[in-house]
Order: C-alpha cells, then sequence, then structure tokens
C-alpha cells in the first residue's frame, strides 16, 4: 500500500533550549525543546556504514542515538521516514561565508605611480600590510541567510570560513548554517590559518610578485622565531605574535594552480609545516607533483565551459591546452582518487553555490567514487579541521547536522527533503516529500459525461494516461499542484488540460478541452506501481587522451629516455684544442659525451648519419627571462632575497621554442627594476620536467644587479623609490654592502658567544643581507645589468671597495670603452650583437662592441634577453664576424663556452669534449649560417627537440585540435553553457617589464602557429 503522512508536525518550529542563554526575552518564551525521532530510514552514518530501517533520534541540536534497537522517547515529534534516507550534512572547509568583502584599491608596484614603501597599519603591527595575522574570523562572521540557503539546499551543514585578503590571512572560523544567532552558529571559534601568494588588498608596493610573496613568507617564518625570544630591539609585534599562536592551528595555503601547490610545499618543507592545499582544477596536469606533497587538498569543481568557437578565425586563436582542459579538468578528483591522495571538496570558486552538485555528479561521470565523494564532503574535511567530534558523521553525541533525502544522495534523481542543521529543519523540497509514484484512477467530467482513465505516475514530472489507447502528455507536480495536458485521442491534435490540488490519496480541480469546454476531474490513488528492473546502463565515463607533459601538444605522454647516440661522419665544432673536425664521430653514453673522433663504433648506440652536417655544444643563454612566472620585485631598492627558482614555471613553450634553436641551458635572470634585484636560476631546457628537473644542479648561484635608467625609474615623474639618480644607485649599494658586513660580524660574534654560553641568543636571520654576504664571501656571483662607462667604472669602485669581483656585467653596450678596467677588474661581458638607439643610455652602441671587448681579452658572451631572439642566438653570434671580423670558431664560443665559463659551468657543458655533459645540438648545415636548422637536440643523452617528430607533432595536434573544436562546438548545437570566444594568452617576460608589471601579453601560440619553430 501508499505510505503517507500528514505534516501537522510541520506548523512546529524547532528551536533549542533557551534555557542557558543570556540573551533577555522580548515577549513570551518558547522553552520547548527539539526532541525528534526519525523512523524506518535507511540511515548512512558515513561513507562506510549504512543502516536500514534504522532510527535517529535528536534533542537540543545535538544526535542522542542512532541504530535498529533505537527506543522512541515518548515525548518525541516521530517521523516516518520510511522509503526514504539520512545522510549527515556536508561540510566546506573553504568558503568566505559570513565574512566581509575585502575592499580592493587600486596600488601595488607602478612604474608610473608613487610607491607606498611602508605599511599603512596603524599599531603594533608588523612591516607588510600583507601579513594579517591580527584578522579572526570569529570576530568579523556574521551570518547571510541568503548565502547559507544556497548551501543548505546543496547540503551542506557547516562551512569553515576566512576572509581572503592577503598572504598570511589570519584565522578561520567553523561554523554551521543554522539561520540563528551569530554566537550559536559558531562552532569552533580559531579552526585554521590561511595563507596565499596573494597580497590582496595591500597597497603597499612590496612585494610585486610571486618571488617576493614567497620571499615574504619566508622571512616571516624566521621573523616569528627570531620573535620567540621577544627581543628588545623589535619591541611588540602583534603580527608575528599571531603568526607563532596561529600554528598550531590547521594550516591551509591557497594555491589554485598546479606550479603554486609545488611552491607552497616547498616553503611548508622548509619551515616543517605541512599545509592543507586549496587547489585550483588542473592540478591532474602534474598529479605525481601533487602527490609527492603528502598534502591534503582542498577541490574545487569549477569547471571552464565550452567557447563559442564556430567561427573558424576566433578558434585559430585557443590554445590546444587549454581546449585539453576544457575537456579533462571534471576528471580532477578522480584522478587525485585513483592516485590515493587525500581530498576534499568545496563549493569555492563556483559562481553559484547551485552548480555544486550538477558538477559533483560529472566528476562522477568522470570517474569520482560515490564513497569518495561522501567521505571527501563529510569525514575528511571535519578530519583535517579537528572537528570530527562534532560533525561529519552520524554518531550521538555529535551536532543534529544531516539530510533527508529521496534516495541515494549522488543520485541524479534524488531530491533533498530537508536540510537539518543543529537540529533545526531547514525546507529544500520539502513539497515533494509526499511519495506520488503510483496508479490513479482519473475521472474527467466532460460535458457529454464522465470519462474514466487509469493515470500511471512515474514522478513528479513524468506520468501516462491510459485509456482505449496510451496516451503521452505533459505532468507535474511541485508537491501542491497538479497539472496534466493530455490528447483526447491518439494522434490527436485536441488535448484536455487539467489543472488542480494534491490532497494525500486525492486529487481534483478543473479542466478544459480544445472548444473551452469546463469541467471538473478527479484522481483517486489505487495502487503501487510495479517497479520494473533498471535497464537503463549507467553512464560511461569520456574517453580522455593521456595528460602530456607540459600540458600542451608538444608535450610527451612518456618522457623521453636516455639513450646511447652515435653521431657519424659530421663536422664536429669542438670548441676545444682540437678545434673543428672533418668527417668525425661523436658517442654519447650515460648522458655524457665518450667519444670523439674517427670510425667510433658502438653495438647498442643509436646512430645519426651526420653526413653534410654539424655537431655543436649547445647553446648557452647567459641571459634570458623565460621559464617563470614572475621577473621582477620592483617593490624596494634592494631584493636580494627573491629567487628566481621559486617561480619557475616549466611549461613555458619558449622552452620547447628555443630547443628548436639550438639552446640547451639558460639563465634565468631577475630584471632591471631595482639596484639590487633577484637571485637567478641557471636551467637546462629538459622539456617536460618539473621545476626541480630543470635546474642546473651543483651551480655555484648568482644574482641579478642593475644600473642605470631603469634602476632610477627615468621617465617616472612620481617616482618616491630611493634611488633617483646614478648616484643614489651607488649609494644603494653601498649601504647594502655595509650593512651585510655589519650582519656578516654580528654572526661571527654570536658563534664566538655560543662557544663559551649555549645560552647566547642568536641574531635575526635576514634573507636579503645573507646573498649580500654570500657575494662578500665569493659564493654568489653578479650580473650586472650596465650601459653607461660611467656607472660600470663606479660598479667595479664599489666591488673593489668590498672585496668582491662582478661576475658578468649584461648588455654592456658602452663596454668598448671600459674593456681594459673590466678585464683588469676580471669581469665578463654578456651583450647583444647590434641593438642599439632603444634608449638614452644606448646611443653610443655599437656592433663591433663583442669584438673590441674579445680582442682586448675580456670573456664575451652573446646574449638574448628576449624569447624570440633566444631561438637564432648562432645567427647573432655570426654577426661579430659580419661587423667585427671575428673568427668563427670564437662567434661560435659566445653563445657556448664562453656563457659556460660565465656562469662556472665550463667543466660541464660548452664544447665536445669527453667526459662533459652529452648536450648536443646536430644542425642541417653551418652552424652560423641563417640557412642551418637545429634537426636535433639533445641535453644530458636525452632528444628533447627531433625536427621530424615535430612535424608528426604539428599533424597530430591538428587533429586534435579538430576533435576538440568538434566537441566543444557540439555542446554549443546540443544547448549546452557556452560563453563568447576569448583568445588564449601567455606572458613573454623581459628585463624591463617592470614598466606594465606582467611583461608583454601575446597570444599563446603553445600550439597554435604552425610555425612558431625555426
Amino acid at each position: 500500500m501508499r505510505r503517507s503522512v500528514l505534516f501537522a508536525w510541520l506548523l512546529l518550529f524547532t528551536t533549542v533550549a533557551r534555557a542557558q542563554e543570556t540573551f533577555p526575552v522580548n515577549g513570551v518564551a518558547d522553552p520547548r525543546s527539539g526532541l525528534y525521532a526519525f523512523t524506518n530510514a535507511t540511515i548512512v552514518k558515513d561513507a562506510a556504514t549504512t543502516i536500514s530501517n534504522a532510527t535517529l533520534v535528536i534533542k537540543d541540536g545535538r544526535i542522542v542515538s542512532v541504530g535498529t534497537n533505537v527506543s522512541v522517547p515518548a515525548d518525541a515529534v516521530v517521523i516516518d521516514c520510511k522509503g526514504k534516507y539520512i545522510y549527515p550534512s556536508f561540510i566546506d572547509a573553504y568558503a568566505d561565508y559570513g565574512m566581509p568583502t575585502p575592499q580592493r584599491t587600486q596600488g601595488g608596484f607602478n612604474f608610473n605611480a608613487p610607491a607606498q614603501i611602508t605599511s599603512n597599519q596603524k599599531g603594533a603591527y608588523g612591516w607588510n600590510q600583507a601579513i594579517r595575522t591580527d584578522v579572526q574570523g570569529v570576530r568579523i562572521f556574521t551570518g547571510d541567510n541568503v548565502k547559507g540557503k544556497a548551501l543548505r539546499d546543496n547540503g551542506f551543514g557547516s562551512v569553515l570560513a576566512h576572509q581572503r585578503d592577503g598572504i598570511a590571512r589570519g584565522t578561520g572560523v567553523f561554523v554551521s548554517l543554522a539561520d540563528a544567532k551569530d554566537n550559536k552558529a559558531i562552532l569552533k571559534e580559531k579552526a585554521s590559518a590561511h595563507y596565499s601568494f596573494s597580497k590582496g588588498t595591500s597597497t603597499q608596493s612590496y612585494p610585486a610578485s610571486i618571488m617576493g610573496s614567497i620571499s615574504l613568507l619566508r622571512q616571516t617564518y624566521l621573523d616569528a622565531q627570531w620573535y620567540k625570544n621577544n627581543p628588545l630591539a623589535e619591541g611588540v609585534n602583534l603580527s608575528l605574535r599571531f603568526w607563532n599562536e596561529h600554528q598550531n592551528l590547521p594550516q591551509i595555503f591557497e594555491a589554485n594552480d598546479k606550479w603554486a601547490v609545488v611552491r607552497a610545499d616547498k616553503i611548508g618543507d622548509e619551515f616543517g609545516v605541512q599545509y592543507i592545499i586549496k587547489a585550483g582544477g588542473n592540478e591532474y596536469q602534474r598529479i605525481n607533483e601533487m602527490a609527492g606533497t603528502k598534502a591534503t587538498f582542498i577541490l574545487p569543481l569549477n569547471y571552464p565551459t565550452a567557447m563559442d568557437i564556430e567561427d573558424p578565425h576566433d578558434a585559430r586563436f585557443v590554445s590546444l591546452s587549454d581546449m585539453k582542459h576544457w575537456e579533462m579538468a571534471p576528471a580532477n578528483a578522480a584522478m587525485f582518487e585513483k592516485a590515493g591522495i587525500n581530498f576534499c571538496l568545496t563549493t569555492s570558486d563556483l559562481r553559484d553555490a547551485r552548480q555544486f552538485l550538477t558538477n559533483l555528479r560529472k566528476a562522477m561521470e568522470y570517474g569520482l567514487s560515490e564513497a569518495k565523494a561522501l567521505e571527501a564532503l563529510t569525514k575528511i574535511p571535519a578530519n583535517i579541521l579537528g572537528v570530527y567530534d562534532m560533525v561529519g558523521s552520524i554518531d550521538a553525541g555529535k551536532v543534529a547536522n544531516f539530510l533527508i533525502t529521496s534516495g541515494p544522495i549522488f543520485s541524479e534523481k534524488t531530491v533533498i527533503y530537508q536540510n537539518w542543521v543543529q537540529g533545526e529543519k531547514y525546507a529544500v523540497k520539502e513539497e515533494m516529500w509526499n511519495e506520488i509514484k503510483g496508479i490513479y484512477n482519473l475521472t474527467v467530467n466532460t460535458p457529454g459525461g464522465a470519462k474514466n482513465y487509469t493515470l500511471d505516475v512515474k514522478n513528479s514530472s513524468t506520468a501516462t494516461v491510459i485509456g482505449k489507447d496510451t496516451l503521452t502528455g505533459r505532468f507535474t507536480f511541485d508537491g501542491k499542484q497538479v497539472k496534466l495536458n493530455f490528447p483526447e485521442a491518439k494522434g490527436s491534435r485536441n488535448n484536455i488540460r487539467l489543472s488542480g490540488i494534491a490532497n494525500d490519496n486525492l486529487w481534483s480541480g478543473v479542466g478544459d478541452d480544445a472548444n473551452g469546454n469546463r469541467f471538473t476531474w478527479t484522481a483517486a490513488y489505487s495502487k503501487e506501481t510495479v517497479t520494473k528492473a533498471d535497464t537503463t546502463r549507467p553512464k560511461m565515463a569520456p574517453k580522455l587522451g593521456a595528460v602530456p607533459y607540459p600540458f600542451n601538444g608538444y608535450g610527451f605522454t612518456e618522457m623521453p629516455k636516455q639513450e646511447t647516440i652515435l653521431i657519424k661522419n659530421a663536422t664536429v665544432w669542438t670548441n676545444e684544442k682540437e678545434g673543428v673536425l672533418q668527417n668525425a664521430d661523436v658517442l654519447i653514453k650515460g648522458g655524457k659525451i665518450t667519444a670523439v673522433g674517427k670510425n667510433l663504433s658502438d653495438a647498442g648506440a643509436k646512430v645519426i648519419d651526420g653526413t653534410g652536417k654539424h655537431v655543436t655544444a649547445g647553446i648557452i643563454d647567459e641571459h634570458s627571462h623565460i621559464a617563470a612566472a614572475s621577473i621582477n620585485e620592483g617593490g624596494q631598492s634592494v631584493t636580494s632575497e627573491v629567487r628566481i627558482t621559486d617561480n619557475l614555471n616549466p611549461e613555458d613553450i619558449n622552452i620547447y621554442r628555443q630547443l628548436s634553436g639550438g639552446v640547451t641551458s639558460s639563465h634565468i635572470l631577475h630584471g632591471s627594476a631595482n639596484t639590487i634585484g633577484g637571485q637567478t636560476q641557471l636551467i637546462k631546457l629538459r622539456w617536460g620536467a618539473n621545476d626541480e628537473g630543470l635546474k642546473f644542479q651543483n651551480w655555484p648561484g648568482f644574482i641579478k644587479f642593475a644600473l642605470g635608467e631603469n634602476v632610477k625609474r627615468s621617465g617616472s615623474q612620481q617616482n618616491n623609490r630611493f634611488p633617483d639618480s646614478r648616484m643614489g644607485v651607488s649609494q644603494v649599494l653601498i649601504d647594502a654592502f655595509t650593512r651585510a658586513k655589519d650582519y656578516e660580524a654580528g654572526w661571527k660574534k654570536y658563534d664566538e658567544e655560543k662557544k663559551k654560553n649555549a645560552k647566547a641568543v642568536a641574531p635575526r636571520r635576514d634573507l636579503e643581507l645573507d646573498a649580500l654576504v654570500e657575494i662578500m664571501n665569493k659564493k654568489r656571483f653578479i650580473t650586472c645589468h650596465s650601459y653607461v662607462q660611467s656607472e660600470i667604472t663606479d660598479m667595479i669602485r664599489v666591488a673593489d671597495r668590498f672585496g668582491f669581483t662582478l661576475n658578468t656585467f649584461t648588455h654592456i653596450l658602452e663596454g668598448f670603452k671600459v674593456a681594459d678596467k673590466m678585464k683588469e677588474h676580471g669581469a665578463a661581458a654578456s651583450t647583444f650583437s647590434d641593438w642599439w638607439n632603444y634608449k638614452m643610455e644606448v646611443l653610443d652602441a655599437i656592433p663591433q662592441n663583442a669584438t673590441i671587448m674579445q680582442k682586448v681579452g675580456v670573456n664575451v658572451a652573446i646574449n638574448s634577453d628576449d624569447a624570440e631572439m633566444a631561438r637564432h642566438l648562432n645567427h647573432e653570434a655570426a654577426k661579430s664576424v659580419k661587423y667585427g671580423g671575428m673568427s668563427e670558431e670564437d662567434a661560435l664560443k659566445m653563445v657556448t663556452l664562453n656563457p659556460a665559463k660565465m656562469l662556472h659551468v665550463d667543466d660541464k657543458v660548452g664544447s665536445i669534449k669527453v667526459g662533459k655533459d652529452a648536450d648536443v645540438v646536430v644542425w642541417s648545415d653551418h652552424p652560423l649560417s641563417i640557412y642551418a636548422k637545429a634537426e636535433k637536440t639533445i641535453v644530458d643523452g636525452i632528444v628533447y627537440y627531433d625536427r621530424e617528430k615535430d612535424k608528426q607533432l604539428r599533424l597530430d595536434i591538428a587533429k586534435e585540435r579538430a576533435r576538440l573544436m568538434a566537441k566543444m562546438i557540439g555542446e554549443k548545437r546540443m544547448g549546452g553553457p557556452t560563453v563568447p570566444f576569448s583568445p588564449s594568452m601567455e606572458i613573454m617576460h623581459t628585463c624591463t617589464d617592470h614598466y606594465h608589471n606582467h611583461g608583454l601579453l601575446v597570444i599563446d601560440a603553445d600550439d597554435v602557429d604552425q610555425n612558431s619553430n625555426q
């Protein structure tokens, strides 16, 4: 028989007992306690435990008991839940519910505007206003029933809320979504500490880059450790005090990107902190790196929307990587599950919380299991926040946060009837509580007499009318009103339209026919529908391609392997005393050059016919700005603490493009925004490797200095950052190294005192000064942006004064004027071949510059400082043959052996010599010829670029683009959501990208421009 419930109890308002409240009563008190018993339910206690025909008893907002042998209190309101399911309400571990919106104003580093150097926060706080450890979520929380309802309607009962503003964001508060007084909604006052790489609303100039954010975090960790001794010099620093107080809380880091995850994890590892990481949605593209963090992740379910690319012109400018991400993003959670990485789910990043369940079901179509989804919304977030004793499952003693549903919670047809939060009922689709499925006797009282039908109701939107024929109509039921529209007879265009009210087993109302005749009708429940076995096939997970490394058309689905390679019968430019060898062989084994000569053999080698071809050492670019997420930290005059290595971008398409031009190593420099910039990073162009895999191992380390117009901000009328002149630049250098000498002396004094007194207090460690001390101790080397002879001379004098050597002057377009002084000092030169007249300080540049410096005896290299120029540095070197009459061998050395010497790695790379790394290029022609093409570029004995394979990749890219474009266009034509076309973009960094703080924004042609390689 059909079960029905009369909801007289729905008129009751559930309240928590007020006996212990401090709030006065203005009116009549309501002392009733919320005592309820939910019987005959299928109760899913947690992802692993389901109890059939069970009872749940709650009182005063807490679970009293749950199980199959539970006594129902005599005074409880009994709610029959036969045929229904009860689940623990969901938990969102990353919300801003109840938090005030940060007021964002324009600020930060801007070349053409005054800089805000110091913090404008009033009080005894730290020096940088992006460190907002004083913010406490519990103090600024205010419940929001509008947002709360949207979350409750999607199954959530509690959230961790914090204000998303700053690099250190203070503490989060764990609250329920009850529409109650704020003090009652708060379940845990200080539940978490929060961090990010975004400085948020801070208008302070520093940090102005990801590097700066990372350095600020590292320095703050060090300062907070030092502050524990409460040094008199610091006095009271509330920012550091709060920071220390928060370290025992769950530490949550908003990364929002796969590489940001890696960067955050490294900070945590350095300081012994295991972050909980809020992801961005593209982490599946580097799942091994994600697993390596050992972190629990908070995964959003915000997927990219298909773009309208029916116009083929528009489609040209959407990269393959963007289209692949659109297709694969819903698989992110499933890939985390498959990899065994712990995670929970969040509504964060969704424009509308109502998208959550839809997107979650899509994640399940892509492979996420129901059990893991439920665990990720209940037990896991509760555990990581330390609140599993309160929420996360249906157990006695916990807060009464639970859902009542029509079936398994993640089924597409399941309805959430109610969401109980802290023992209070919140209706979601409560009107559908009564089960309407069944057979009804339908009587239509037409003017011509009563007509009887059988009405077979499947659900609230599907019903069939059976008379002489089976008639398909349109049926809706919203819990109160019934609407039915069906043809008078099979094939007839004349419809009968009915509308009425459902009153338990009897429905009644009025209707009309095609002639406008009005009449009454009734439908009486007869019997249950015989449920047929579900024969529909489950949705198959979409077929997705392998994830390439990097995530674009030129990536590898399997990383290339080191090989034994024998290059036969080539012209070999050794860069050694042997000079250029004709008809010679080169044997590569174990990533090293193992033999150079004639008639070499190796039975296991892959043979490359070098007849008519030329072999050189790989090109080394001494001055590059590729493969980094940010280049300039211009917020201060001295930023020696920032490090390019902290923000490498292994997926920069320029790595592949430059491999196509024979480049095997690049020196990634900080920009020229300030006098003492950041620490640099030498990389090998190991396409497909992660950030650690790019790094040139056992390299001493360099740092970028800068002189001239960029540093003093020539052209800016509102510059208030010292220096403002070349004299000021000199003084910044003197001041910085004077401080560094005092700093070093302080540490030496401490080391001596520690030998006598174990309790000696260590000085504050300063990352900025650490790098300068390394310079003075010849453990770190300078590459200095320079143009004008006077400033070059002055820089040498400063170096002499403090006992260090300028390793390299870069740009150095007036080097021909001071080459003798550079040689005497011991400085090398890394210059352009023929750039001049692009700003005032280069008006005296000449194309013979490199040759003149070389003849004086200076070690000279030709660099790029430009992602495009780096693809033909061999041609740039050849210009000195034309302009200055330099020998061909010496010209080639300017992009191979000479930069290797500058970078102190000539024992490993730069020439074809037995024992050196197998960084080798096979050219189609004379390497200085404009007709020469790099046919194979080999790094460590691995072929990372092969021109023939590149041709096949282009065909594969075209085919894959066509498939994805058809799929995206099909999404639109099937009525799926789309957004207007938007071209894919990438940032091309340059030395002077501080002019607009972003670099050059260009179309991302990683796999769009089919002529992108040399």
